[in-house]
């Protein structure tokens, strides 16, 4: 297994050669770029995941952010989006003090990701599956 993003962890994807003669040919792998929608609007996907996993590891939404590579505002911003988007809360937050505050996910927040993660791995399964079958692996 090798990790593909932040967050998650995936099987090595399944090599296919395309090409017409011996020594001709490409390897390719499938890609999979996945994503949730309700009525068009988009509410979940592989980034927005990463987010919530990165705030789940560390238990504060600044480090989470710093792992991205997005500022405190940016990241705050994404999670209240998928929120108000999903119409659910999936953070909480607690104020600083001595020691610092944190924030957490919510029961509701844990399900989503733990949810989208068991998706997420069945279509790579599928797609690796098809991939296989449609384009083989040897040359």
């Amino acid at each position: 297994m090798k990790t593909a993003r932040p967050g998650s962890v995936t099987k090595d994807p399944p090599q296919a050669f395309l090409g017409t003669q011996p020594g001709d040919s490409v390897a390719v792998e499938p890609r999979v770029k996945l994503w949730m929608e309700q009525g068009g609007l988009l509410v979940f996907s592989d980034y927005r995941m990463q987010l919530l996993q990165h705030v789940a590891d560390t238990e504060s939404l600044a480090q989470a952010a710093e792992r991205m590579g997005l500022s405190y505002r940016r990241a705050w911003g994404k999670i209240k989006e998928i929120e108000r988007n999903l119409g659910m809360r999936l953070v909480q937050s607690e104020a600083g003090g001595v020691g610092g505050g944190r924030t957490r996910l919510t029961p509701k927040g844990e399900k989503l990701l733990s949810q989208y993660r068991r998706f997420r791995a069945a279509v790579e399964a599928d797609v690796s599956r098809e991939f296989t079958e449609a384009f083989g692996r040897e040359p």
